[in-house]
């Protein structure tokens, strides 16, 4: 199993910086964004925990049977882990009201990703990092847990604003309240800051991996959808930014 981790981190790392490359150019598929020239498309809900729901499985699987002694602190990224995916894959979907749809290949697309980088997570943190103790006093690890619970709840605000604008089914409409003053995509600058978070706590190359792969993920959505609102709505906030607050 080491040697299989060892063969694909590097490749995942690179991959993932191409694949933001490619993202800045082609949007995915999905939400506003959504067409049937990827494939059939299958109800939001079934594909949000479909995709999603294999990534704390993984996760579970690789740290659970790893060898490596577990500290506390080691069950703090697990808990950080099951945290995000618990409301990603079961509440978030639940909470959804409108008949969306999404293209069934990004589902299995993102499935794909999920079983990797959960094993690559899930693997390191289970089998190969004993975080001794005194690894509780670290900078790093103090401050990934308090960024880390800031994106969370940013990113929970952020969809219950959005949430609540979809079930009114008017339409698209401009969201208002929370980091949507500053920014068109909190949501997205709250999960990129999660992750950024776990690669500060854990400082490694695992999480390096993932904060790498969510901002190619997220980034390039953010700048198309900023983009989608300028052109929709005439009366688009002119001052609010894409995803990261008085920045981009």
């Amino acid at each position: 199993m080491l040697q299989i981790y060892e063969m694909i981190l590097m490749p995942w790392i690179i991959l993932g910086v191409v694949t933001f490359i490619i993202l800045l150019k082609i949007p995915a598929p999905y939400g506003k964004f959504s067409n049937t020239s990827w494939g059939p498309l299958i109800p939001s809900k079934l594909g949000w925990f479909v995709m999603e729901i294999i990534s704390p499985v993984a996760f579970a699987y690789f740290f659970l049977t790893g060898l490596e002694e577990k500290s506390w602190i080691t069950w703090v990224f697990f808990i950080c882990w099951m945290g995000h995916y618990s409301n990603r894959s079961i509440i978030y979907p639940m909470r959804q009201k409108n008949p969306a749809k999404m293209p069934l290949s990004i589902a299995v697309f993102a499935l794909l990703f999920n079983i990797i980088n959960g094993f690559i997570n899930g693997y390191f943190l289970g089998s190969m990092e004993p975080y001794l103790i005194d690894y509780a006093t670290n900078w790093n690890f103090i401050l990934g847990i308090i960024l880390f619970a800031v994106g969370m709840v940013i990113n929970m605000q952020s969809d219950t604003i959005l949430l609540k604008l979809r079930s009114e089914n008017k339409g698209y409409q401009i969201p208002r309240g929370g980091l949507f003053k500053y920014i068109s995509y909190p949501n997205y600058f709250g999960e990129i800051l999660e992750w950024t978070a776990f690669a500060l706590m854990t400082w490694s190359w695992a999480g390096l991996s993932f904060m790498i792969w969510t901002m190619a993920n997220l980034v390039p959505r953010a700048i198309k959808g900023h983009q989608w609102y300028h052109q929709q709505f005439d009366d688009y906030p002119k001052e609010r930014k894409a995803i990261f607050p008085f920045f981009f």
